[in-house]
């Protein structure tokens, strides 16, 4: 269970509810074990002290009661360190709204998780850490940065977290993703976030989450120029407002400030259907509920301007300035940055139509001033616009292309002009030759004809070969896309029947079919990626190094420990920055360490070491395994090798790791290869270029690894 205030009180359209959400209790963060780790017994009272101060609103006791009980515990555990800077956190993020400040707390959270004892706690941990990061970051408008921890945590705890928690993270990603514009990630984010929360709740807070997402996948749906998706989204939310909405009798004004909100969303759909006739009493009736006293107001002057605008496009001048002169005065009691620039900017067109020139221009001059404001604002936001920094990268690629292409067009000039001259003197040779020998002129003539015809069977057996690669990708593509679905919902039934009462015998193959299907789906998965990677295009950053490999080695540091293991890790003296993949090569040194744990024996050392050489950094991972032998060698990187073989302990193998290994390392510029013997183990190397990724690598050198 992350332990945050859900910040949604904000909607997308810009507008703020009046709402705050309660924050979900801080124990029900604590890690669902029976194991001493946890809270320490002198902490428990204090956490329950500080949980009920911070749940009546008198967060600076509360603060000020932990600190001072904290200072007087000797051994204070590992969650009541990050507990306490958890609560700090919510102190500034949510009450003093210093963002910068919550965000070195969170850091120490961070820290605090990467100290972990077992996986469960590290998971739990590390995926609310990154949480807290991901909200400051996203309360500080750098959304880049809130999306890639709100990821890393969301990859680190999909298939160990809550649904709540799950649900969480998918619609902070969609949030992101709306701002930046790409409509068709956000909607499905936002999809995904609604399919973790259940049908039904008793709690208004999850109500009223529920009722936002659908309004937001309508909004999601609109932007992608689907204004039929929209209509029917919009019209989920608010059966779903008046189906659930009764139970919370003393909320139903915060529930007709929802439905106020969507009537006016879906307004802007119906006038892009062209039901003006609709759309207008939906303005209407929006403007009605939220301009009441107490309700949202800035949604309701928004939503007159819609009107308005409605009110110029069909020249109903008489209604549009009646409208107009009543939003001015409400417009100077409640300030609205949006709305006063749109209706200076209707103030100017009607006074034009009318030509009344003087008060146009007064309104056209008021309105660009405004409007320049705004554009200010905006600029921050494109600051961090994830879509346009992939979009330079990718204009550098093509700058570096350009430049390589016209260094290969050079080169291709004078090869084609030594051709010409070789040509040249070939064509001499061959006529002074010509009289004294028509034999060797027709043998010539004959070879050549052979060699053109083998050079076509070659070229027909190389197309039919790529065609067959092709088909055999999408039949693997085909079989196992049709095979997750059903799969899948075995593994789901079987999930739920685990959970039921049966008989031991039944329980074992009840367990047995879902443990199957689980491994059938991720060796499904594994076909996905490897027949899929081809295609896919890496999205490159400069990544410490380091701090990569690291991160992998401490998440599987509870696997080796599982064996009896340790890993040893050797970083680079100094940090060192490389232009990858983050998620791609973190994949491929997590695969390899996995491989590692699993084809060493209990008790084993397991080593990794980070070192640059020639220009070149190498990561080496180094087992005291089986080893693999001669005869496999050549097949280990192969797609669906023979060369599987379980782990030491009876671990699943698919074949399939080293091949997507080997397709993400040749995508990335860099290499992969191995040293292996039944005596020593199996040591796997992987190598980058350090400046530039599309230069040649150099050949890789040994590297030298501690032998057990």
């Amino acid at each position: 269970m992350i332990c945050q205030e859900r910040y949604s009180a904000y909607k997308i359209t810009g507008h703020k509810l009046l709402f705050c959400v309660l924050l979900l209790a801080i124990n029900s963060c604590k890690p669902k074990n029976t194991d001493p780790i946890g809270y320490s017994d002198d902490f428990k009272p204090i956490l329950n002290k500080v949980d009920t101060l911070f749940g009546t609103n008198r967060v600076d006791k509360g603060l000020y009661v932990l600190d001072s009980a904290l200072s007087r515990i000797s051994k204070p555990t590992i969650e009541d360190k990050f507990r306490t800077y958890g609560f700090h956190y919510v102190y500034y993020h949510k009450t003093k709204g210093d963002n910068k400040k919550a965000l070195l707390y969170a850091d120490s959270m961070l820290n605090v998780a990467n100290q972990s004892i077992t996986n469960k706690q590290y998971v739990a941990l590390y995926a609310e850490a990154n949480f807290a990061i991901g909200d400051a970051y996203f309360s500080m408008q750098q959304y880049n940065a809130a999306y890639q921890h709100f990821f890393q945590g969301y990859m680190v705890g999909k298939n160990n977290l809550n649904r709540k928690a799950l649900a969480e993270y998918m619609y902070r990603m969609g949030m992101i993703t709306y701002k930046m514009g790409n409509y068709k990630f956000a909607t499905d984010y936002f999809k995904k976030s609604y399919g973790y929360h259940s049908a039904t709740t008793n709690e208004f807070v999850t109500f009223y989450n529920i009722q936002e997402l659908l309004d937001n996948i309508a909004l999601s749906y609109k932007h992608n120029n689907q204004p039929d998706s929209a209509i029917v989204y919009f019209n989920k939310a608010l059966n779903f407002l008046d189906e659930y909405g009764s139970q919370f009798k003393d909320r139903l004004k915060m529930i007709d400030i929802a439905k106020g909100v969507v009537y006016g969303n879906k307004a802007e759909v119906l006038v892009l259907q062209g039901n003006y006739t609709e759309a207008i009493k939906l303005l209407k009736k929006s403007i009605e509920t939220n301009l009441q006293k107490g309700y949202d107001s800035n949604d309701a002057q928004l939503t007159e301007i819609k009107l308005a605008q409605l009110y110029f496009d069909y020249n109903e001048d008489k209604a549009l300035i009646n409208l107009l002169n009543t939003i001015g005065p409400q417009l100077d009691t409640i300030k609205n940055a949006e709305a006063q620039t749109d209706w200076n900017r209707l103030m100017s067109k009607y006074y034009l139509r009318k030509k009344n020139l003087p008060k146009a221009l007064h309104y056209l001059q008021t309105y660009n001033t405004l409007k320049d404001s705004n554009i200010k604002k905006l600029d921050l936001l494109r600051e961090s616009d994830i879509n346009k920094q992939l979009d330079s990268y990718e204009k550098q690629q093509q700058i570096e292309k350009l430049s390589s292409n016209n260094k290969v067009q050079l080169i291709s000039l004078y090869v084609i002009i030594i051709f010409a001259v070789m040509a040249l003197v070939i064509i001499l040779l061959i006529y002074r030759n010509w009289i004294r020998s028509k034999k060797d002129v027709q043998t010539v003539n004959l070879l050549n004809k052979q060699i053109n015809e083998q050079n076509s069977i070659l070229e027909n057996a190389l197309n039919e070969l790529k065609i067959s690669s092709q088909e055999k990708d999408r039949i693997l593509r085909t079989v196992a896309h049709d095979l997750r679905n059903p799969i899948g919902g075995i593994a789901s039934l079987t999930s739920l029947m685990a959970d039921d009462e049966y008989t031991e015998d039944q329980k074992e193959l009840i367990n047995l079919v879902k443990e199957t299907s689980y491994n059938s789906l991720e060796l499904i998965e594994e076909i996905l990626e490897a027949t899929n990677i081809s295609s896919i295009e890496l999205t490159l950053e400069q990544v410490e190094i380091n701090s990569l490999v690291s991160n992998s080695v401490e998440l599987l540091r509870f696997k080796a420990i599982e064996k009896g293991q340790k890993i040893f890790f050797e970083p680079l003296c100094k940090p060192q920055d490389l232009y990858i993949c983050r998620e791609k090569i973190w994949r491929v040194i997590s695969n390899l360490i996995s491989n590692a744990i699993k084809f060493s024996p209990t008790g084993a050392s397991i080593f990794v070491k980070v070192t640059t050489q020639n220009d070149e950094t190498i990561i080496a991972v180094k087992d005291n395994g089986i080893g693999i032998p001669d005869k496999l060698k050549d097949q280990v990187f192969n797609m669906f090798t023979t060369a599987q073989r379980p782990g030491t302990s009876g671990e699943k193998s698919f074949g399939l790791g080293l091949s997507i290994c080997w397709q993400i390392m040749e995508k990335s510029y860099g290499k992969i290869w191995f040293d292996s013997d039944s005596k020593t183990g199996t040591t796997f190397f992987i190598s980058f270029p350090l400046h530039n990724p599309d230069a040649p690598g150099k050949s890789p050198q040994q590297v030298s690894i501690p032998q057990s």
